[in-house]
Order: structure tokens, then sequence, then C-alpha cells
């Protein structure tokens, strides 16, 4: 399995959410989402949803299936 899978190609308007393993970066998983699922706006996805206060319902979960990847949303 890769190190970054997209799960949900659109969450909502301005989100998306991708499975990665644990130690993944901001980078790897910017880099797989504006290759493999462009947003169409002019930055591309800009940002990983990581421990930010004002997105407290949105932090990284825990993938059911493989328990050394964690779920991110990803915005535009």
């Amino acid at each position: 399995m890769d190190r970054v899978v997209i799960t949900r190609e659109y969450f909502g308007l301005f989100f998306m959410q991708v499975c990665a393993v644990k130690d993944v970066t901001d980078e790897e998983i910017l880099e797989v989402c504006n290759r493999c699922n462009p947003c169409g706006t002019s930055m591309g996805w800009c940002g990983v949803i990581r421990k930010r206060p004002e997105y407290k319902d949105q932090e990284p979960v825990q993938c059911s299936k493989y328990p050394d990847r964690l779920h991110f949303m990803v915005n535009c």
C-alpha cells in the first residue's frame, strides 16, 4: 500500500480525506493530493489538518483497517 491513499476525494466543498502512514509529512500528502485529485483552485490543495484548535473535530483519526495509519483532512 502507498504511504498516502486518497479515501474521500471531496469532503464538503474545501476538504478531502487521505489515509497515510503515521510518519508522513505534509509535503508528501499534498504532492499526492495535487497530482491525483487536483482541486481546481489556483493554490491547489495547500493544507494538512493535524492539530489545529479551530478544527477540533477534524484532527487525524486512527484508521480502522490499518493500525499503523491515520486519516488526515486536507484543505484547499
